[in-house]
């Protein structure tokens, strides 16, 4: 069953305080996401990094509940 961008949101955002999380559907069908995310706790870590603690959030789900996930990530201005 695909997973709703609100869940992926909230697996986010309760993983990394403070974070914006911009969701856009790939392909209409709730299973190929883009996300951009904008989280203080980037703030001197490296795109890999940023991206772990990504996956780190999202847990078993990626790659099983969330099929496909296009990530970007950066630190807030």
């Amino acid at each position: 069953m695909p997973m709703p961008a609100e869940d992926i949101v909230a697996l986010i955002e309760a993983a990394l305080p403070g974070a914006v999380v911009e969701m856009r559907d790939l392909a209409g069908d709730n299973d190929h996401w883009a996300a951009k995310v904008t989280a203080p706790q980037f703030a001197g870590k490296t795109r890999v990094a940023q991206h772990k603690l990504v996956y780190e959030a999202l847990g078993e789900r990626m790659g099983g509940e969330l099929h496909a996930l296009q990530l970007t990530t950066q630190a807030p201005n």
